[in-house]
């Protein structure tokens, strides 16, 4: 007589990942908290965020310093700025599309603050270098994306596409802060760039006098 089949639960077991593919998750796992724990956070903490054993964790980071080294290289790099850059569609009106640049562009820049704020004093095995790529070879890569943004209006510009997307950038970048004022919203900042700071009525008015 056959023995009684054993109720066992079975378990479903995820599709296996490439070791880049699990490097990968571990670093977007451990951003965040790093942004807010810093270097103390613990690989048991970013184990458990990550659903995963804090040994999968040893098998591709040699220690927790190497780690942390790689999630500041992750934050620094523009990879992840340009595709939202290449992703906007340039069918939309120029404004708009400045508006979604500065919102993935700011993102972006408030994420390397996260992570620089709290592991900029171990940056120094870094030397300036982003996969690579110098800090302004990483700002060349967003300046070009970028300009493509404008393109289609190109012959009706004052200026290149690539001279407006580096005032364009270098505005979002030194905008300056004022205590009794908030920052200004990426649609407030693209309002004043392509039209200055004065209403079009009263340009025009000066215009006409001049």
């Amino acid at each position: 007589m056959a023995a009684p089949q054993e109720n066992q639960t079975t378990r479903r077991r995820a599709p296996g990942m490439s070791p880049e593919e699990r490097r990968a998750m571990i670093i977007q796992t451990a951003i965040p908290l790093i942004a807010e724990y810093g270097a103390a956070v613990t690989t048991a903490k970013i184990a458990r965020a990550a659903g995963i054993g804090e040994g999968t964790i040893s098998r591709v980071f040699a220690d927790k310093d190497e780690l942390l080294q790689a999630c500041m290289a992750e934050a620094l790099s523009p990879e992840h700025a340009v595709r939202e850059l290449d992703a906007i569609d340039v069918s939309q009106p120029l404004p708009d599309r400045l508006v979604e640049a500065a919102e993935a562009l700011q993102a972006h820049m408030s994420r390397m603050g996260a992570i620089l704020g709290s592991l900029g004093h171990r940056g120094g095995k870094h030397s300036g270098t982003v996969r690579g790529a110098g800090r302004d070879e990483s700002t060349t890569r967003i300046r070009v994306a970028l300009a493509e943004l404008p393109e289609p209006e190109k012959a009706a510009l004052r200026r290149p596409p690539e001279q407006i997307a580096a005032l364009f950038l270098g505005l979002l970048l030194t905008q300056p802060r004022t205590e009794d004022e908030p920052d200004p919203t990426p649609r407030e900042l693209v309002e004043v760039f392509p039209h200055g700071a004065l209403p079009e009525g009263v340009k025009q008015a000066r215009q006409e006098g001049a």
